[in-house]
């Protein structure tokens, strides 16, 4: 399974232009899922539902199922934060797995990037960023930029990262 992460600051855009590769890259006949780091809080459950309240009971995981869908939620509890490679390794094979956050993890990634969230650039700092997305020209950028408003060329430039990936 190819993975190939977008990453950049809060407010960057991220969640937009991961919107919008999903189609494009399922319109390319790929199956493709997707992990989103969280730095706050979330639940997916709602209390009051069976399924939060067997968690609140104390169960470690609860999985809950449909005609439409799956879902297995994991209770932390004092567990360390999983690594993402520990993620990846509980997802169905797919295609592509984007990944979208995880900007300290050691995988091949994409920056997003807009002068106006006013935070420095990460691919100076990350040898495993290998293209910038961004709405303006990045002076000093010595990685590719890809207009973050065309999302044909980005999903071009992941298919090729990947391909390339699997020759190596």
């Amino acid at each position: 399974m190819k993975v190939f992460g977008i990453t950049g600051w809060s407010g960057s855009g991220k969640t937009t232009l991961m919107r919008a590769l999903i189609p494009n890259l399922t319109a390319r006949g790929l199956r493709v899922s997707t992990i989103k780091h969280a730095h706050h809080r979330f639940d997916v459950d709602k209390p009051g539902k069976d399924s939060y309240e067997h968690r609140a009971a104390g169960a470690t995981e609860v999985m809950i199922g449909s005609a439409n869908r799956w879902a297995l939620m994991h209770e932390l509890r004092d567990e360390a934060e999983p690594r993402l490679e520990d993620l990846i390794a509980r997802m169905t094979p797919v295609d592509l797995l984007l990944v979208e956050g995880f900007k300290t993890e050691a995988h091949t990634k994409m920056e997003v990037y807009r002068a106006e969230i006013g935070k420095p650039m990460l691919w100076q700092d990350d040898p495993n960023v290998v293209a910038v997305a961004s709405d303006a020209p990045v002076p000093g950028l010595t990685l590719p930029r890809l207009d973050l408003s065309d999302i044909q060329s980005i999903g071009d430039f992941i298919v090729v990262q990947t391909a390339l990936a699997r020759a190596s």
